[in-house]
């Protein structure tokens, strides 16, 4: 019962946090004069990473790598089947032409490096986390890029969408308490979510990898379901298809990344013989999904095929 009461107040922790470390880098990069298209590719990007950052560095500072792993590969598989899933379920999302160009290659990409790096020695090693940052920090400038050179106004009305226009106006001194309590509430909620759930696995006798693929996943995954899902009932387009995959490639970017370099990661064999593979599966059936049979738009029954997925995977994963 303590575990159940240490994960349920984990969670609860880390999405006050990471809505409070949202709303404090916004408002800060405001004072800096940057851009919304620079804040919402960057600051918004890496704040929304933090929960899973966080539960990842503290699973591994505590000897959990398989559950630093399984929180990263579970909760991109998550995003895609389960988020996407139930919001395409809602209200049916429209493809824009960047998925198929940028966003799509670029998660296969980050998944494929991911997969390399990890079969090659069963280690994601300091230098390997290194790699994948600084390919995190290419992939950041070259979309930034891309963006101004295309000079689209959608693109940037989308980010209008997404950024508190009123954060603009927060004093220092707001800004600071934000930071502040965003910063503790993810502190002390990924240390209570990654005690609770060893708690459980021990208890239960199941992997932490296993904990990790799938409570901790979810947790880490709330904070895009709850607005993903806020966002399709109020019909609004202040999600898509573009974020989600964005999350993915920061979680391995910057997430396993930063965590690696920190502390290496040893890798459970198991998990590249089957976890791996369901991530990087749900990535790429996503294509044949958006082109049949109604090309650039994810309808409700395709979002169905992805959510019968997920309960699959969540199937095997415990049956395993």
């Amino acid at each position: 019962m303590e575990s159940v009461f240490y994960i349920i107040a984990g969670f609860i922790l880390l999405v006050v946090g990471g809505d409070f470390l949202v709303k404090s880098s916004v408002g800060l990069s405001f004072k800096f004069k940057l851009s919304k298209l620079i804040i919402g590719m960057t600051v918004v990007s890496f704040a929304t990473s933090a929960p899973e950052l966080l539960v990842s560095l503290q699973a591994a500072l505590d000897g959990s790598a398989d559950l630093a792993l399984g929180n990263v590969i579970g909760s991109n598989i998550a995003n895609i089947a389960l988020v996407l899933g139930l919001t395409a379920m809602i209200a049916p999302i429209v493809v824009d032409k960047s998925f198929y160009t940028i966003n799509w290659p670029g998660m296969l990409l980050f998944s494929g490096f991911l997969y390399f790096f990890l079969k090659n020695d069963l280690l994601l090693s300091r230098i390997e986390g290194a790699i994948l940052f600084a390919a995190l920090i290419a992939f950041v400038i070259f979309m930034i890029h891309n963006a101004r050179k295309s000079n689209k106004n959608d693109e940037i009305t989308d980010l209008d969408d997404e950024i508190d226009g009123n954060l603009e106006q927060a004093g220092y001194g707001k800004i600071f308490i934000w930071l502040v309590i965003g910063a503790a509430a993810l502190y002390f909620g990924s240390e209570f979510l990654v005690t609770g759930a060893k708690n459980i696995a021990e208890n239960l006798g199941i992997s932490k990898g296993v904990i990790g693929l799938s409570v901790v996943a979810i947790g880490t995954s709330v904070p895009e379901l709850a607005a993903s899902i806020i966002a399709a009932l109020k019909g609004e387009k202040a999600i898509s298809l573009g974020n989600l995959i964005g999350s993915n490639i920061f979680n391995i970017g910057s997430v396993l990344g930063l965590t690696a370099m920190i502390s290496p990661l040893k890798v459970d064999p198991k998990m590249l013989e089957n976890d791996i593979f369901w991530m990087i599966g749900v990535a790429f059936i996503l294509v044949p999904l958006t082109v049949l049979p109604k090309k650039n738009i994810f309808s409700r029954y395709k979002g169905f095929l992805l959510v019968a997925g997920y309960v699959l995977f969540m199937y095997f994963l415990f049956v395993r």
